[in-house]
């Protein structure tokens, strides 16, 4: 029988695939591809980060080969979409508001992954921020869209603040189950403040530099 730790993070990794797949399947929308283009956008976004952190980590074949429902459910996921996508009346919200979700979430389930093969913390953490990102970075790749990353709004901050608060908490000696909501709640919420009031990070700002005769 699973242990609740394990229960946990498959509940979570599959509804962050399923986000994930979603808001690919939103940007085939919008770019009016055909269901192939859907199928595409929706599989590599569910799977590119997962995939990256499981090649990094050694964890070899990388899980959506171990386990094919993974594919399949990213593929019946994003056929869905192909035929639902209209519904919504705007669909870079709807877009932005699922990545967001998606983003909380694999930040703990990819620190979660990383802890599992003993991962030093930081290792964890890093595995949280790179499974959260980059399979929106590939989506926005393939999709033609600007790479989220570079909008202004906070974005890999909040992956990295959900995974610091998981790891953080697991590190306490908090449960998994009390370390996964926290590091969920403080992603998601981080991410839905800077899109609901573009919350951004200082940014440089050009300025002079300094002459040869000052040097």
């Amino acid at each position: 029988m699973e242990s609740p730790l394990a229960t946990i993070v498959a509940a979570l990794d599959w509804l962050g695939l399923i986000v994930f797949a979603v808001s690919g399947a939103l940007v085939a929308s919008r770019k009016q591809m055909d269901v192939v283009g859907f199928v595409m956008l929706g599989t590599v976004t569910g799977i590119g980060g997962g995939t990256l952190r499981d090649v990094l980590l050694g964890k070899l074949p990388v899980f959506w080969i171990k386990s094919p429902s993974v594919l399949a459910v990213c593929i019946a996921t994003s056929v869905v979409a192909f035929f639902l996508a209209h519904i919504p009346q705007s669909r870079l919200k709807v877009l932005l508001w699922l990545d967001a979700v998606g983003l909380a979430l694999y930040a703990v389930t990819g620190a979660q992954t990383a802890l599992a093969v003993g991962a030093p913390a930081l290792v964890a953490v890093t595995m949280g921020v790179i499974t959260a990102t980059f399979g929106g970075i590939i989506r926005d790749l393939l999709g033609g869209e600007e790479s989220i990353i570079l909008r202004p709004e906070i974005y890999v901050t909040a992956a990295l603040l959900g995974a610091v608060v998981f790891v953080g908490l697991v590190g306490l000696g908090a449960s998994i189950a009390v370390a996964s909501i926290a590091g969920f709640a403080a992603g998601l919420t981080l991410r839905g403040a800077a899109l609901i009031w573009h919350l951004t990070l200082p940014r440089y700002k050009p300025r002079p530099g300094r002459s040869h005769e000052e040097i």
